[in-house]
């Protein structure tokens, strides 16, 4: 690798040199790739494990007897993995090293968005294999869930399409999105950010999945 050129800063153990051209990371940055990783550093050190959480109050409307699917999340292979992601820039990609989720991104959001359907007491929901009579799915898409280095922002960006499983048609459909501050770039406080505004956005989506019902 030649020499980069210019001035170099760190965000939460990252690695950046800023170019004429713009934001460029470090190969260093990219260790593990977009794939996800164990329990284990490259060097042999324990990464800090971190976990996302569902409301425990959620307003949602009306009660309904009507049972709900919930599948898997689709997802890009960026963010179809346990590594936390960083956007330094609109264009680039990198993970915090000696940092993981404590599970897959999707299905961990799958697990806390079935947790946030059921703690509003409303519906019954569930995913594939656990019996359900199911009236509706609800289908998402995991467009976004990373850190906005340049803005200091937590982002996440879900898609969201409710089916009448009955005929398969979609009722509804809308993209929710939020962006929260993030007080420091450290693994830990980023990823309190973006537990707080997957929270908020999960219980968005419970509500407006409850109103169509």
């Amino acid at each position: 690798m030649g020499r980069m050129m210019g001035r170099h800063f760190t965000v939460g153990g990252l690695v950046h040199g800023v170019r004429a051209g713009g934001l460029s990371l470090l190969m260093l940055a990219l260790v593990g790739g977009l794939a996800g990783c164990g329990s284990l550093g490259g060097g042999g050190e324990a990464l800090a494990t971190y976990d996302l959480t569902a409301p425990a109050g959620v307003k949602s409307g009306k009660s309904d007897a009507r049972q709900i699917l919930i599948p898997e999340p689709a997802a890009l292979k960026a963010l179809d993995t346990t590594r936390i992601v960083v956007r330094p820039s609109p264009t680039e990609i990198a993970y915090f090293p000696g940092a993981q989720w404590s599970d897959r991104l999707p299905k961990l959001i799958q697990s806390r968005l079935v947790e946030t359907f059921e703690n509003s007491g409303k519906v019954r929901a569930g995913t594939p294999g656990q019996g359900l009579s199911i009236d509706f799915q609800v289908l998402t898409d995991l467009r976004a869930f990373n850190y906005d280095a340049a803005n200091k922002l937590a982002h996440v960006e879900i898609a969201v399409k409710l089916m009448n499983d009955k005929d398969g048609k979609v009722v509804a459909s809308q993209v929710f999105t939020g962006d929260g501050a993030v007080a420091g770039d450290s693994a830990a406080k980023v990823t309190g950010a973006l537990d707080e505004v997957l929270q908020q956005q999960m219980q968005a989506i419970v509500s407006w999945t409850v109103k169509r019902i």
